[in-house]
């Protein structure tokens, strides 16, 4: 696939475990374990770049209760992807994108220190959009243009200051919402489209595949020209 870069709403761990009877944080524990087989298909059908919205900053008004759960994931997944070996063999640059100071402060100091470890990584690019919301994103940008006291700025500009400066060119949400919800909508100005049917946690291999042959066979990039 060569320099494309994906982008995945990972949306209905919550209605999964509904479904099958479950608390919602054990639908959660199922979209993580996902994860672990999603990076092994980036790697065989070499997608270069990945951008996956794992928890939104609306995300912090749930429960306390599945909060506290989601926290021990994510630490638990921080801490798994420290020890990968897939992470320093195929060079994968790991980077969190958001507002990551809102996390305790355990969670961040791993988030830094992985990052730390993989920034010189230059075969793929997998970001976690954690505490983040594409707004938030852009109010920011904006802000950091206005202390430094620019008032005028290129598109080109403000673009390399944002979280990811890389545009999309393929979003995928699960769970059958037709909507980005406040993901990357900079970068997804003019990214194709698909939505799954099926929650996070029932995603499979072959949906990436078939989602990767219609990007390459069917759609027409046109770019607004």
């Amino acid at each position: 696939m060569k320099n494309i870069h994906v982008g995945i709403i990972l949306d209905g761990n919550r209605r999964w475990a509904k479904k099958n009877l479950w608390k919602p944080w054990e639908g959660h524990n199922k979209g993580s374990e996902k994860f672990e087989k999603l990076l092994d298909w980036i790697l065989e059908l070499g997608i270069k770049r990945t951008s996956l919205y794992c928890f939104s900053i609306q995300n912090f008004t749930r429960p306390e209760e599945e909060k506290k759960h989601l926290f021990d994931i994510f630490r638990k997944a921080v801490d798994d992807l420290t020890t990968d070996s897939r992470i320093d063999e195929n060079e994968i640059k790991i980077r969190f994108v958001g507002r990551i100071n809102l996390f305790p402060s355990d969670i961040q100091e791993k988030m830094q220190a992985l990052m730390e470890k993989t920034k010189n990584h230059n075969q793929h690019t997998v970001n976690f959009a954690m505490a983040y919301g594409g707004r938030e994103e852009i109010i920011d940008t904006v802000n950091k243009f206005l202390k430094e006291g620019k008032t005028e700025i290129t598109s080109e500009e403000f673009q390399k200051e944002l979280w990811v400066p890389e545009d999309l060119d393929i979003v995928i949400r699960t769970s059958g919402e037709h909507r980005l919800s406040n993901f990357f909508p900079f970068q997804t100005t003019y990214a194709e489209l698909f939505f799954l049917e099926k929650h996070w946690p029932d995603f499979e291999k072959e949906d990436l595949v078939r989602v990767l042959a219609e990007f390459e066979e069917k759609r027409q990039r046109r770019f607004g020209k």
